[in-house]
């Protein structure tokens, strides 16, 4: 009988604890975003996909590095060709609004 309550306890010990569920950064935000441009995709494909930029900045530097922003995320171009593509943090605060 004792035996038979440790079991009972062990198992409701075990049962009660809370899991925690990891999602990285790069993964996280809305699903439709989860595509970005992808490193090599040229600027031609970009346009086509998420249409015109909300702010195209100048190229800096050299080679020329040119960023595009996008209300979600942001492109950025080494001459015609993506080398990088960021999505924006949003507070947490912010997703939360009807």
């Amino acid at each position: 009988m004792r035996t038979l309550g440790l079991a009972l306890l062990l198992v409701t010990t075990l049962s009660s604890q809370a899991q925690t569920l990891e999602i990285p950064i790069g993964e996280q935000g809305d699903p439709q975003l989860t595509q970005l441009p992808q490193t090599g995709e040229s600027r031609r494909s970009v346009l086509e996909r998420f249409g015109l930029a909300d702010e195209e900045h100048a190229p800096v530097g050299q080679p020329p590095i040119t960023r595009w922003d996008y209300r979600e995320f942001s492109v950025y171009f080494e001459y015609d060709h993506v080398v990088n593509s960021v999505r924006h943090h949003r507070p947490q605060y912010l997703k939360e609004q009807p």
